[in-house]
């Protein structure tokens, strides 16, 4: 079983014993706050300022995060928790005028807000944001704005220098239209000099590319001026002409925010921003300019600034806050900041009550154009739906599915969720025509509809469907469809959503990027001072995110004083860093689609890849507001399975592959398996030998059972028992038999701990979903105990014993650490079933397939190709008379006949060059199409006739591809040194002729040369040749283990494959060897880890003494001590998959 991906960080709640309420504080709002979506910049999360603002006694918080609203969901979900008021805004920054922050009053104002920032992220190179004052204008109805008077000049070079040239200069901008000012220009020293504050940008400069070239003219402009400026008499504040231009176009929403920070000229600043707003005739508002919760995160604010800048703290000058004054401070202290203008406090209050907007208000509408004229949606569903299902069901449709399509169909019209479903199948139908593979999963195929429609192939009529898994009318949210494509060809199917819908209509989903404990050791040490070679060291001494708490302990085993200054303060800012989002990337394939604008929904900017656009929401934060999003996944193995069908050129397709084949079954009960789609895993080979799949729902059960859920739920071994007749099988009613017959009595899916909660203890459909999504977050305190209560109680009054509630209520919540809907396990277990069979039949085709779809699954090539050649696959290697950039199948010769031990029905598999590192596929297709005209006969011939330069040249040679020739690959390297861009040079030299005596390559040094330029090697195993050695020291090779009896102590070795430490394992890492006979399983218990920790984290190589155990055909090593054998392949160029 594959790691699962770092936990997420848990949403903070709001604890009611603290919160204030306290009538006789003053009321304050504090209007002004970044959370740490303002990247690099804020040093809180969302929840932790409005947990601090509520427990402060706040009235209101508004999330104002530069140019961005990309943390205000999170904020949004605490609010609602913490029972605080929350307004929605940002600080926008046009390059032309000073920032501003804009607060969103109604439902139209945000949407205009989401636009405005849409089109400054639209214009502007990923991450960036261009905007003018006219694009402000443009959209200023229904916002309300609050310019800021203290104009900070933050550099703002993200992080491309460390103190770059005019980092500390005071930064005005040439005046928009309108702006009136000495020759429309205005002075800036916006209170830098008087109150220590650090530069602040008007807006960030684009990286190279889309739109950085107008940027950086506008950016030119700013400076010219600024040189002008800085030579004036300085002013500490924002001049009034901007007020004026701010305040005719914001009319009476427009207000001069005040910022104090206890800095020496406080008194005397105040007075002059309230003779500034005066002038202009714009009321003074009080605000904070908050960067983090509590004065004790100003360190690590500190640290992000030096992170964004590309220094050290302590190289940071004036782009450091004086102070660690920039938190949410309590009403009290902010009133006596503003003692001299106690109305800047008391308007905090008046723009909150007029800001009124929540996020809640967001509503999704679908997209509806699919239908044909004269048909409303659900009419064109229907017709779609019914036209399927005879299709499906040629015979007549089963009464048990017609009466699904209705209720599914009553559900969907009542919800109104036909154009969602229309959507979906739009999206398959286009692949399908396209003759892209593809296929519907998840909740998804719970739907009778769905599998009509084409968008799932599990039938119905198969398995147990549960529609509320999928659809509930209890809970209102929209449902959630994935489907997988091929990975190599789903871009197709991106391309053709942004060409339906538009830019404005269409999006990816956010994933947000956040630090791990590598990326925060890395670059709060960097940030700290300490030498790169230093922070690289500490780096690679964690163990990826399972190692937080022993962080000091392997700080100290790299040889750095934790106990210092430094190493407590790098300890401290790592945990805190951990976990904090870094920058928006794409989600792997969710898509949201909407009716009217996205743009008025979310904001939406440009992604790093070309011709992808994201908004500023990830999934978590859709599902929070009910929005619906389409997930176009991809998927390596629809790839290599539609790739095998081409390859074996049959007409097969998923549905026509020959079911329930014994063979293939058979085949997987010995967990032959490598390859295999999702049982391929140390863990699903070791549960197959017990499990012995015999049919198709054996397979849902495979899939499903090896999760965290039923292992966290104790549900494994109870099953492996009842299935081998060990344990006994007893129901305690017929109704909960019903629910569990299929799988013997122990819940293995999600939808029988549903289903369970229905029948047993009188849930209704929509609470058992309540409850299923109360299972991914049991840890969050309270959420499972108000289920337990209505569960036991509900089991209890039906007659059931307190000792079976209590076991089903410990079942159901295991499913919280990750357990399998039935309907997902069907879906992928149609592609394990597939997978199988074209292993089973096909060896060849299969292992090229899957080779030519890598990067995917958990073995390298050289392992795909020693299981294939296992299997009586003649394997051929890369040639350049031969190969072409795929692996191919070639009919067998009289040479492949005479080896021993292939199958002479299987054709020969011929690598291709796609496995010689470095080499591009263009040059492959230059060879390719110089070959067409006939074989290569020379080296010079090759090279004449294909155009390829020298360092193509030498990548052949090195992976010895000229073996037709012939050439043996020294003569090869020899031949492509004269670099042939220059021929002149070399003038007189027979091209052809290589100095004599050259030597041979040694055995070993051919293998290593192999591994060096292919990563594998159709020689011998490197192993093979130190097995001599290994003799000496008892090591006993893998294929004699399963002779030998349990529990005899063992020496094994090899070279390390994979490295795998589950959730679940509770410390174990399981480690893989191969040796020229075979894998390896190691158990490696964390104690031994621990106490060799240097070799198992990082020996290619390693000797394992330990006990044998054998049980049904599974065999591993519990390992007690570890050697490393590294340096008997120095020079092996091999990378372990570890930890994925």
């Amino acid at each position: 079983m594959p790691d699962l991906p770092p936990p997420k960080r848990s949403p903070l709640v709001p604890d009611p014993s603290v919160l204030r309420e306290d009538a006789s504080a003053p009321s304050y709002a504090e209007l002004h706050c970044r959370t740490n979506f303002s990247f690099l910049e804020g040093a809180s999360h969302g929840d932790e300022l409005v947990i601090r603002a509520a427990e402060l006694g706040y009235k209101a918080l508004a999330i104002t995060d530069r140019n961005s609203l990309a943390g205000v969901v999170r904020a949004h979900v605490a609010a609602k928790e913490a029972n605080l008021k929350l307004l929605i805004g940002a600080e926008i920054t046009p390059i032309d005028a000073p920032p501003v922050l804009l607060w969103a009053t109604d439902r139209a104002g945000y949407g205009r807000l989401s636009r405005l920032i849409t089109h400054g992220r639209r214009a502007a190179p990923k991450g960036e944001c261009y905007l003018r004052f006219d694009d402000v204008a443009k959209y200023a109805e229904g916002l309300i704005a609050g310019v800021l008077l203290t104009q900070t000049t933050r550099n703002e070079e993200q992080g491309r220098g460390p103190a770059t040239k005019g980092a500390g200069a005071q930064m005005c901008a040439p005046s928009p239209p309108g702006f009136a000012g000495g020759e429309g220009r205005v002075r800036g020293d916006f209170l830098a000099v008087a109150d220590g504050i650090p530069p602040h940008p008007f807006a960030s400069p684009p990286k190279e590319g889309r739109g950085s070239e107008k940027f950086r003219a506008a950016s030119d402009s700013v400076t010219s001026d600024l040189r002008r400026i800085k030579n004036d008499k300085p002013n500490p504040i924002l001049h009034s002409s901007f007020l004026n231009s701010y305040r005719e176009l914001f009319g009476d929403g427009c207000y001069a925010v005040a910022e104090l920070h206890r800095g020496p000229s406080d008194r005397r600043v105040l007075q002059q921003m309230i003779e500034t707003a005066r002038a202009a005739r714009v009321p003074l508002v009080a605000g904070n300019d908050v960067h983090y919760h509590v004065p004790e995160r100003r360190m690590l604010q500190d640290v992000v600034t030096a992170i964004r800048h590309g220094c050290t703290v302590a190289e940071l000058g004036q782009r450091r806050f004086p102070n660690a004054e920039r938190h949410l401070k309590a009403p009290a202290a902010m009133t006596e900041l503003f003692a001299d203008c106690p109305s800047a406090i008391t308007r905090t209050i008046e723009i909150a009550d007029r800001c009124n907007f929540s996020l809640d208000e967001l509503r999704y509408d679908y997209p509806e154009e699919l239908c044909p004229p004269g048909q409303t949606p659900l009419e064109h569903l229907t017709h779609l739906t019914w036209e399927g299902a005879r299709q499906r069901y040629p015979e007549g449709i089963p009464d048990k599915v017609r009466r699904l399509i209705e209720h599914e169909l009553t559900l969907i019209a009542e919800l109104r969720y036909e154009a969602y479903f229309l959507t979906v199948w739009d999206l398959v139908r286009f692949a399908r025509g396209r003759g892209i593979l593809c296929q519907g999963r998840g909740s998804a195929a719970n739907s009778a509809v769905c599998y009509c429609l084409g968008v799932t192939s599990v039938d119905p009529d198969r398995i147990d469907v549960l529609f509320e898994r999928f659809v509930s009318k209890e809970r209102n949210e929209a449902p959630d469809i994935d489907v997988d494509f091929e990975h190599e060809r789903r871009e197709e199917v991106l391309q053709y959503v942004y060409e339906k819908y538009g830019r404005e209509r269409a999006g990816m989903t956010a994933e947000v990027i956040t630090y791990q404990m590598r990326s925060a050791v890395r670059d709060v040490g960097k940030a700290l001072g300490l030498s790169l070679d230093r922070v690289d060291l500490l780096a690679k001494a964690m163990d990826h995110h399972h190692d937080q708490e022993k962080m000091a302990v392997r700080f100290h085993e790299a040889g750095f004083p934790v106990a210092s200054p430094t190493g407590r303060q790098l300890i401290e800012l790592v945990q805190q860093l951990h976990g904090f989002p870094r920058h928006l990337s794409q989600h792997v394939g969710g898509m949201v689609i909407t009716h009217g604008p996205l743009c008025e929904l979310t904001p939406i900017e440009n992604a790093a890849m070309p011709g992808r656009t994201v908004v500023q929401w990830d999934k978590d934060d859709l599902d929070a507001l009910g929005i619906l999003k389409v997930d176009c996944l991809a998927l390596g193995m629809l790839t290599a399975i539609r790739r095998c069908f081409d390859l074996i050129n049959r007409g097969l397709t998923l549905a026509t592959i020959p079911a329930e084949d014994p063979v293939v079954y058979e085949m997987i009960g010995r967990a032959d398996t490598i390859g295999v789609f999702q049982i391929e895993s140390r863990a699903q080979m070791s549960m197959l030998p017990r499990l012995k799949p015999k049919c198709f729902y054996d397979l849902v059960i495979e899939v499903a059972i090896v999760r965290p859920g039923p292992i966290q739920g104790n549900m494994v071994h109870p099953y492996l028992r009842r299935r081998a007749g060990q344990e006994k099988i007893d129901y305690p009613s017929e109704a909960v038999r019903e629910v569990l017959h299929k799988t013997l009595g122990v819940p293995i899916f999600q939808e029988q701990a549903m289903r369970l909660a229905v029948v047993a203890a009188g849930f209704t459909p929509g609470e058992a979903d309540k409850l299923r999504r109360a299972m991914g977050a049991w840890r969050r305190q309270g959420v499972m105990e108000q289920f337990r209560q209505k569960l036991v109680n509900g089991m209890l009054a039906n007659g059931y014993s307190a000792d079976f509630a209590d076991r089903v209520f410990q079942q159901i919540q295991g499913f919280g650490e990750y357990g399998f809907p039935e309907s997902h396990a069907a879906s992928f277990a149609l592609l394990v079933y597939v997978s199988a069979w074209l292993k089973c039949y096909h060896p060849a085709a299969f292992a090229a397939a899957l080779i030519n779809s890598q990067p995917m699954g958990f073995y390298a090539p050289a392992q795909l190709v020693a299981d294939a050649k296992k299997h009586g696959v003649f394997v051929l290697p890369i040639d350049v008379n031969h190969s072409d950039w795929d692996c191919t199948l070639e009919v067998r010769n009289a040479e492949c006949e005479m080896r021993n031990g292939e199958n002479k029905n299987h054709p020969a598999l011929r690598l291709g060059l796609r496995m010689v590192r470095g080499f591009r596929q263009v040059f492959a297709e230059a060879i390719m199409r110089a070959r067409s005209d006939g074989p290569f006969r020379s080296f010079e011939d090759f090279a004449q006739r294909t155009g390829l330069g020298s360092s193509a040249l030498k990548k052949l040679a090195e992976a010895d591809a000229f073996g037709s020739l012939p050439m043996p690959r020294r003569e090869a390297l020899w031949q492509a040194i004269p670099p042939r861009e220059s021929p002149s040079l070399f003038e007189g030299i027979d091209a052809d002729k290589s100095p004599s005596g050259l030597p041979s390559m040694s055995p070993f040094h051919e293998v290593l040369a192999d591994y060096g330029s292919n990563g594998l090697s159709l020689r011998r195993h490197p192993v093979a040749f130190i097995r001599e050695k290994l003799d000496h020291r008892c090591v006993v090779p893998a294929s004699q283990l399963a002779q030998m009896p349990r529990n005899r102590w063992v020496k094994v070795a090899g070279i390390v494959l994979l490295r795998q430490r589950p959730s679940t394992a509770k410390g174990i890492t399981f480690v893989t060897l191969e040796d020229e006979t075979g894998m390896v399983n190691l158990i490696v218990r964390q104690e031994v880890w621990e106490r060799y920790r240097k070799v198992a984290r990082s020996a290619v190589a390693m000797l394992a003494y330990g006990k044998l155990q054998h049980e049904a055909g599974v065999i591993h090593v519990l390992v007690s001590r570890l050697e490393d054998l590294s340096a008997e392949f120095r020079d092996l160029n091999t990378t372990s998959r570890d930890f994925r």
